[in-house]
């Protein structure tokens, strides 16, 4: 297992790296690029440029360059968009932001593909069932790399501590559930927040040089894994239009990838609203924008940690149990957002709040992977690909309608789209 485990530690790190620069990043550009909404904007283009991406890189770049390479080229990307952020305006962010968007889908879809192929290769080896080592190995990758959160924002939330705020009562009423961007947007108080320029710049070559790192990390460490040899020699003769419709000809051709739709939308809309409208809405809004790093430690810590958890006992549990689990946490969390006043004297419900979010997200993130390397075996990087493209429509979505809805029309959207993906999902996938 030395072999295998050493490839899934080094792709976990990697990872590791590269979205300590990332995810703080996208945490922050809502606070931090208020500017006619340039922050929001700048993420729904991210995710759009993945569905597009989603619709044939994957299959292209994984079959021409395999999937060491493709991650190694993809990491690239988003160093791109670190550097954009340098100057912060509309022709910088917004280019950056689709290149990034481009290299997102291929990035995920090679690296659940490799876990995949690596997780199935060991099973037979060691004669074991497939489904429990991918299960074990999806566990590690996110353990580790959901604790790039952890990482990203207590480097944020270092640089920008010497940023001090108080919000008036004023601006208070205006905060949490009661956040109207559209009908209130001189009270909220982001505006008036963005750190100074010598900060910002300490900031992103921080988070540049750990994107370089996980590019050389990957690049000299990773052996290649090629895809297996019944899959080659059906695919070998593939002309390059068979391999851009691939996508949509799994969609068509498999029921269970169209049954799963709605569970992988609502992993970005819970996502996107955690890492856009809370940290705004509530954190910022509140507290200011040097807390929002500490708040997204608890969630990245909870995330990572239960990460494991969940892919040791989901062969015990099965997924019905996990899942369940996670949307009663979830309806927690909405019905707690929407009557919560928050104050900067519930300092404490500001961490509590991301932490317990994170123990649902990590029953998403892990029995979704999980799901989708169980199921489609045999066509891993089509299937990974849907998962990429649905999951970047509903970032797409949230993003979308951020700055047009108050916070409670979302949290009620949520609270609709969790109950309809969940039953619609589990009869078919949740053994």
């Amino acid at each position: 297992m030395e072999s295998h485990l050493k490839n899934v530690l080094v792709v976990s790190f990697g990872f590791l790296f590269l979205f300590t620069a990332y995810g703080a990043l996208q945490n922050l550009q809502s606070s931090l690029n208020t500017e006619a909404g340039l922050g929001v904007a700048t993420l729904s283009v991210i995710y759009a440029s993945v569905i597009v991406s989603s619709m044939f890189l994957p299959q292209i770049l994984i079959k021409t360059f395999g999937c060491k390479w493709t991650i190694t080229y993809s990491m690239c990307c988003y160093i791109i968009f670190s550097v954009g952020n340098f100057s912060a305006k509309w022709y910088t962010l917004i280019p950056t932001a689709i290149i990034l968007g481009l290299g997102g889908a291929p990035l995920w879809s090679a690296e659940a593909s490799y876990l995949t192929m690596s997780g199935n290769a060991y099973a037979l080896k060691a004669g074991k069932l497939g489904r429990d080592v991918v299960n074990q190995y999806f566990g590690i990758f996110f353990l580790i790399f959901q604790s790039s959160g952890v990482w990203g924002n207590l480097i944020s939330s270092l640089v920008l501590k010497q940023q001090i705020y108080r919000a008036t009562k004023e601006e208070l009423l205006n905060c949490g559930a009661q956040d109207c961007y559209s009908r209130s947007p001189t009270t909220n108080n982001t505006n008036t927040q963005r750190p100074q320029s010598n900060l910002i710049y300490i900031l992103l070559g921080i988070y540049t040089g750990s994107g370089i790192l996980a590019v050389i990390l990957v690049a000299v460490f990773l052996d290649h894994i090629p895809n297996d040899e019944s899959e080659n020699e059906d695919k070998k003769n593939e002309s390059f239009w068979s391999s851009v419709l691939a996508t949509f000809r799994h969609l068509k051709d498999d029921r269970r990838q169209v049954l799963l739709i709605p569970l992988t939308m609502y992993s970005g809309f819970e996502q996107g609203f955690l890492s856009s409208d809370y940290t705004k809405s509530y954190v910022t809004c509140v507290l200011g924008i040097q807390y929002v790093g500490y708040s997204m430690i608890c969630f990245s810590a909870t995330t990572s940690f239960s990460s494991l958890l969940y892919g040791k006992i989901s062969q015990y549990t099965g997924r019905a149990a996990l899942y369940g689990v996670g949307s009663v946490i979830h309806f927690c969390c909405f019905f707690f957002l929407l009557v919560w006043k928050p104050h900067p004297n519930h300092k404490i419900l500001f961490f509590l709040f991301p932490a317990f979010w994170g123990l649902a997200d990590a029953v998403i993130q892990t029995q979704n992977n999980a799901i989708y390397g169980d199921l489609f075996v045999k066509n891993k990087e089509a299937a990974f690909a849907n998962y990429r493209l649905w999951e970047s429509l509903g970032f797409v979505i949230a993003f979308g309608y951020s700055t047009s809805l108050c916070v409670s029309m979302k949290l009620y959207i949520l609270m609709m789209k969790k109950e309809g993906c969940y039953f619609k999902a589990q009869p078919p996938f949740c053994p």
